[in-house]
């Protein structure tokens, strides 16, 4: 199993952290169906002011290239997608188009 570490902002903006935390106490079934066909064991996702970190434990067989192709194929995570895209911001560093970027671990104990 792997585990990954994603960072992305949200727009500065409380009344739409609030709303973007509310759709995620309730996910669609569907993106929640994506998430675990596609190799994701589990997912967390933690805020700090408008900045988010997802915490991602996948088989040893999961890939992004993969999950990408799965969700664009799926018009219920495109949808998702361009509602969630409302409430984020991407993260300074982010190459063009990006949304949740990866991060290198630095220590483990």
């Amino acid at each position: 199993m792997n585990t990954y570490a994603l960072a992305l902002d949200l727009q500065n903006d409380p009344v739409l952290i609030e709303e973007y935390e509310n759709y995620h106490r309730a996910v669609w079934p569907e993106i929640k169906e994506s998430i675990t066909s596609s190799g994701i064991v589990s997912m967390e996702i933690y805020r700090f002011g408008n900045r988010l970190f997802m915490l991602m434990n996948v088989t040893d067989d999961f890939s992004f290239e993969r999950k990408g192709e799965m969700d664009a194929a799926n018009k219920k995570v495109q949808e998702w997608e361009a509602l969630m895209w409302k409430y984020q911001s991407a993260i300074p560093g982010a190459k063009e188009g990006e949304k949740w970027v990866i991060m290198d671990k630095i220590f483990e104990l």
